[in-house]
């Protein structure tokens, strides 16, 4: 792995302090820093994989564990990602934001992408990934398309009361639970929000700039109605087979064309 000079030198420190622990059966890492485009910006995301009996106990006592593996500047669990297991932190300084998600020994091989295993104490964690291959979750499509439509009508009540920060986040909203996915599957990777497409679809993302705007009626009009065409040709389901609303497409689109006419008088 080719890692940025103070991504290493905290492996370096903090490993050799994680496996003082019996109750720890190893660690692994995921994301950019395995999928091999780490920079200077990214974080370390760490898996530290824990016995079944001490699991319970080793949660409750994780902000304390981190502060005695490493300089812990500050860190919150995860929850607001889906994610408890996982404890969000900065450390240093130099600042390093660092995620440590604590799985049982039985739950490591439950996975979407294969990591990197760093220290394996009893090469349990290989044979648990040589055992089960990793599930990817499929972008639900028809889950899109059931919410899609509706959710143009909301954006389009927003901007017609003349709330431009709600409209400028419910866009933001549409790229990252919607378009950012599309995208990504366009070009055959996996659907992460808008993580790293200007690197992974180019093209996309480029188009994707026509649903930005700044404060303003008219620039906001313009970007939903972007985000409409950017959907509608990008959802097609291919191998997926997608049950269309159009009604709701037909009528969603009409209030929001009338909505943005109103403005415009």
């Amino acid at each position: 792995m080719d890692v940025p000079s103070l991504h290493s030198r905290f492996l370096s420190d903090a490993l050799p302090r994680i496996r003082t622990d019996a109750r720890v059966a190893g660690v692994a890492i995921t994301g950019s820093i395995v999928g091999g485009r780490p920079d200077v910006y990214s974080d370390v995301d760490l898996i530290v994989v824990v016995d079944d009996e001490a699991y319970d106990v080793v949660m409750r006592e994780r902000l304390a564990l981190i502060g005695s593996w490493t300089s812990l500047v500050a860190g919150f669990t995860g929850e607001h990602v889906g994610e408890p297991r996982v404890i969000i932190t900065l450390v240093g300084p130099p600042l390093l934001h660092v995620d440590f998600k604590f799985v049982r020994a039985s739950d490591f091989a439950e996975r979407t992408e294969d990591p990197e295993v760093l220290w394996d104490r009893d090469g349990l964690l290989a044979v648990a990934l040589a055992q089960r291959p990793p599930a990817a979750q499929p972008l639900d499509l028809q889950w899109i398309e059931d919410r899609f439509w509706i959710w143009v009508h909301y954006g389009a009540t927003k901007l017609g009361r003349g709330e431009l920060f709600e409209t400028i986040g419910f866009l933001a909203y549409l790229r990252e639970t919607v378009l950012g996915p599309l995208a990504a599957r366009r070009v055959g990777a996996m659907p992460r929000g808008v993580r790293h497409l200007e690197t992974i679809a180019p093209q996309e993302a480029r188009d994707l700039r026509a649903t930005l705007c700044g404060y303003d009626r008219h620039e906001a009009g313009r970007a939903l109605l972007a985000a409409v065409d950017l959907y509608r040709r990008w959802s097609d389901g291919g191998a997926a087979v997608v049950e269309r609303r159009r009604d709701a497409e037909k009528l969603a689109v009409q209030y929001l064309h009338g909505v943005i006419d109103q403005g415009a008088d």
